[in-house]
C-alpha cells in the first residue's frame, strides 16, 4: 500500500521531469511528425491565451500496467501563478514564492521561486516536447467515451521516462489524459475530469495568508 506522503512525492516527480526538460535548449535530434506538432501547438496556444484555467483531475499510480492508487485533485493556473490541491496538500505559487501546506502534518513550507515553479502546468508539459521528446501521432483512441487523438512522446535522452502518451480532444483543443511510463515500469496517469477557462476567480485565490494557519508550523527556506 502506497502511503500518502509517498503519493505526494510521486505526483511531484511526474511533473518535475517536465519542468527540468523545459529548461534545456533545443536539441537538433528532436523528431516530430507534422500531425502531432499541429495538434500539440493548437492546444498549447489555447491554454496560453486563457486568463486562467481550472482542472479537476484523477491522479493514478501503479506498476507494470496495473493501477494501485487513485487520488482526486484540482488545479488553478493563471500567468505566472497557480494553486494545486491533492492528497491533503495545497500548493500555492503567488508569482514570487511557493507555499506548500499540509493539513495532515499542520505544516507550511515557504520557498523562493527557483525557475521550476510552473512545473504543474500542462502548458509546460506540452511545450517541453519541442526540446526533449520525439513525438509520433498514434491515432484515434476512446477515453471515457470521448474520441481523442493519441500522441506518444519518447525522450531523446535517458531521463527515467520510457514514454508519455498524451490524449487530446482535438475538436476542443483540450488535454484529456497523460500517461507516463517510466523505465522501472512505474506508471502515473493524470486524467482531467472537468475543465473550465476564464472564470471570475477570487482576487486572493493565488495568495497565502499567515492568519489562516496560526496553529501550523511555518518554515521559510
Amino acid at each position: 500500500m502506497i502511503k500518502r506522503k509517498e503519493m505526494r512525492s510521486l505526483f511531484s516527480k511526474i511533473f518535475l521531469s517536465v519542468a527540468l526538460a523545459g529548461g534545456f535548449t533545443f536539441v537538433s535530434a528532436q523528431k516530430a511528425d507534422s500531425k502531432s506538432q499541429q495538434i500539440l501547438n493548437r492546444v498549447l496556444a489555447k491554454y496560453k491565451a486563457n486568463r486562467n484555467t481550472y482542472f479537476k483531475f484523477m491522479y493514478s499510480t501503479g506498476n507494470n500496467g496495473k493501477i494501485t492508487k487513485k487520488e482526486t485533485g484540482i488545479f488553478y493556473t493563471a500567468p505566472s501563478r497557480y494553486k494545486l490541491k491533492i492528497m491533503g496538500t495545497e500548493q500555492i505559487f503567488d508569482g514570487s514564492k511557493i507555499y506548500s501546506i499540509s493539513d495532515e502534518d499542520q505544516e507550511v513550507t515557504i520557498a523562493k521561486a527557483n525557475g521550476s515553479e510552473m512545473m504543474f502546468s500542462p502548458t509546460n508539459y506540452l511545450d517541453s516536447y519541442k526540446k526533449e521528446y520525439n513525438t509520433t501521432y498514434i491515432g484515434k483512441k476512446s477515453v471515457a467515451g470521448k474520441t481523442t487523438d493519441m500522441i506518444r512522446l519518447v525522450p531523446i535522452k535517458n531521463n527515467g521516462i520510457r514514454e508519455v502518451d498524451i490524449y487530446i480532444d482535438s475538436a476542443k483543443s483540450q488535454l484529456v489524459k497523460i500517461e507516463q511510463k517510466q523505465t522501472d515500469n512505474a506508471l502515473a496517469i493524470i486524467q482531467i475530469t472537468d475543465y473550465r477557462a476564464n472564470q471570475n476567480l477570487a482576487k486572493d485565490i493565488f495568495s497565502f495568508s499567515r492568519s489562516k494557519y496560526k496553529n501550523y508550523l511555518i518554515t521559510e527556506l
